[in-house]
């Protein structure tokens, strides 16, 4: 699971060139969007949008577009009716478990960019069922190394209803239950921590080693993937060496 998630942490430190700054606005839009229409357009009463717009604020989206797009979900426009949420499974370099979570108006523009992408690198695209199976949802909350005490965290986030706790490198990532992350959040946030990130997350319920080539391959892939227009998020079950992570941190893709 490490490995996979510090990844995610690496990438989110770098942060989102200008060049992929419209893009990056585009996918957050969508999921304000669709957490609008699917719940209602109040953050207040609506968990899924509320995390949706701290995510998007955390990203630097203006409130205008944010509250666009409010608008867009919970007004039912054809443009917000026509998304659909689709995941789809396949296998990477090393034979990796890949999980991509996708928002799209065009599922055959989708299919045909992934299995593309795939295929490209390495991997395939697999039927559905084939890795979904690997993978728990969990909440997932990462707290920034500005110098809290795991212990002090991990305390305080169990009595607040979390389910596990640890230490990534400089970061605390706390595990909750899906129905339970907006609730361990705000004890959080409340107990005066700077949370990273809160999100629902895919977790691999068993992780695959890879060798030096295979996750160099691997995160090469992943990065692609995710780039492509319709894709919200990106897991896998890959465990990669800190020998390679450490490279990519230090050279942006």
């Amino acid at each position: 699971m490490g490995g996979h998630s510090h990844w995610s942490t690496i990438k989110r430190q770098k942060g989102a060139s200008d060049a992929k700054r419209g893009q990056l606005f585009t996918k957050l839009a969508r999921e304000v969007t669709i957490a609008a229409r699917e719940g209602g357009g109040d953050p207040a009463m609506n968990p899924r949008l509320r995390l949706a717009v701290d995510k998007a604020r955390e990203g630097n989206m203006p409130m205008d577009t944010i509250k666009r797009a409010i608008e867009r979900g919970a007004g039912g426009g054809e443009g917000a009716a026509a998304l659909q949420e689709i995941t789809f499974e396949g296998y990477g370099p090393g034979g990796v478990a890949i999980l991509v979570q996708t928002l799209t108006d065009n599922r055959n523009r989708t299919v045909s960019d992934l299995r593309t992408t795939l295929t490209r690198g390495g991997g395939t695209l697999g039927e559905s069922g084939t890795v979904a199976w690997q993978f728990d949802s969990r909440g997932l909350i990462i707290i920034e190394p500005d110098g809290p005490d795991p212990e002090e965290v991990a305390l305080l986030a169990i009595d607040a209803g979390a389910e596990d706790v640890r230490v990534e490198g400089n970061f605390v990532e706390v595990y909750t239950a899906p129905t339970d992350l907006d609730k361990v959040r705000k004890q959080l946030v409340e107990a005066g921590f700077n949370i990273s990130s809160a999100e629902l997350s895919m977790l691999p319920k068993n992780t695959m080693p890879l060798d030096e080539k295979a996750a160099t391959h691997a995160l090469k892939l992943l990065d692609q993937i995710e780039d492509l227009d319709d894709v919200q998020k990106v897991y896998s079950n890959a465990d990669f060496p800190e020998s390679v992570l450490m490279e990519y941190a230090a050279h942006p893709s």
